[in-house]
């Protein structure tokens, strides 16, 4: 099965690949050795007379991704699933341990719309999530054989509008539906169960190295449904060589400069969907708890280094420590969804808990200039 996840995926990345190396053959003779992509944050195509706008970019920040290729690794870590009693019977807690956790992650963010008074990016994503059981033919708890059986994968859509208002303010939103779940690529499940996410914000650019922004989100990157404050700021030294790129509290990183073709960060991110457990293959054998969805959300505290191998053509490559924040299990009937918040007191079919690996993430990308 997993086998089959990943022919999909390389068919894919093959031709993502394809298509990168076909748009950078014609930039490649007119980008320079030490090329600062920052130096197109401020071309105005606008005559003196016509309204300036906010560029969507700050001097020094890191170039954005149009096209990712990449591949994520955990290291081994125990899953320890609860146990819980139905009409079918009684199933113990269990504690298993996973070799590793990887897959393919295919990525693309392509502008539909950019004018100096809008910027419209339409993008999609996949992802392939393998667990690789130390023993699995001793797995009994039926979340465990779950996802030794089918892996969890994930899709979606999603769409980044920016909008200036004037030469200092902006608006910025995001909005993203994703199905994730048990199923196969070739075979996704009922589109009932997609989620649906959404951001927006207003901010300022008061110089060319400064940007923030303030909003609210709704999103699932704690696992479940929530919704939160966002702030985004964004910061480039005079000299260049620090800065901080911030979507908090999904992300804040500080960036070091080595030089326009390297970069290096430190910092996080907060990763979590939430997966439906469809049944998928009969591995729940309990009917009185059908419409289940995992939970899944992890903090990752990671170092990460890219590198411009030639033209519009970058490396990037991580590794942290993963630590997880949740991996509990609800009912969901009919994927009509509802919100817990941080202070609910509903209570989850299983409280489940990880340990915390080591990862890496290597990926090929195709940057916007």
């Amino acid at each position: 099965m997993f086998r089959q996840k990943l022919g999909i995926m390389l068919l894919m990345s093959v031709g993502f690949c394809q298509f990168a190396i076909g748009q950078t053959d014609t930039t490649s003779t007119q980008t320079e050795e030490e090329e600062d992509y920052s130096m197109y944050d401020n071309l105005d195509f606008v005559d003196e007379a016509a309204k300036r706008f906010a560029p969507a970019k700050i001097k020094g920040i890191s170039p954005a991704k149009l096209i990712t290729v990449g591949y994520d690794w955990q290291g081994k870590y125990d899953i320890t699933a609860a146990g819980y009693t139905t009409s079918e019977g009684t199933f113990a807690e269990q504690t298993a341990t996973v070799n590793s956790t990887q897959g393919l992650r295919l990525e693309a963010n392509i502008p539909v719309i950019s004018k100096n008074s809008l910027i419209v990016q339409v993008g999609a994503r996949l992802w392939d999530i393998n667990y690789d059981f130390d023993n699995p033919t001793s797995l009994t708890n039926p979340l465990l054989t779950t996802l030794h059986n089918n892996d969890l994968a994930s899709m979606g859509l999603n769409s980044t509008i920016f909008k200036p208002l004037n030469e200092e303010s902006f608006l910025l939103f995001q909005v993203s539906a994703d199905m994730n779940g048990d199923y196969q690529f070739d075979d996704p499940q009922n589109f009932r169960y997609t989620k649906y996410s959404v951001a927006a914000l207003w901010g300022k650019r008061p110089t060319d190295y400064k940007q923030w922004a303030v909003g609210l989100s709704r999103t699932y990157r704690g696992g479940d449904l929530n919704y939160i404050p966002v702030v985004l700021f964004n910061w480039t030294s005079p000299t260049k060589k620090w800065g901080t790129e911030i979507l908090f509290p999904a992300r804040a990183h500080v960036r070091y400069t080595v030089n326009p073709r390297n970069l290096l960060f430190f910092g996080y991110e907060a990763e979590g969907y939430s997966f439906r457990i469809g049944n998928q293959g009969q591995a729940r054998p309990d009917q009185d708890f059908d419409d289940l969805e995992i939970r899944r959300s992890e903090l990752r505290f990671r170092l990460m280094y890219e590198r411009q191998i030639k033209g519009f053509i970058w490396l990037s490559a991580q590794a942290g420590y993963r630590y997880n924040y949740s991996f509990n299990v609800d009912q969901i009937p009919d994927g009509e969804d509802f919100y817990r918040g941080f202070f609910g007191d509903q209570e989850f079919i299983q409280e489940n808990e990880l340990t915390n690996p080591l990862y890496v993430s290597f990926s090929i990308n195709l940057v916007s200039p």
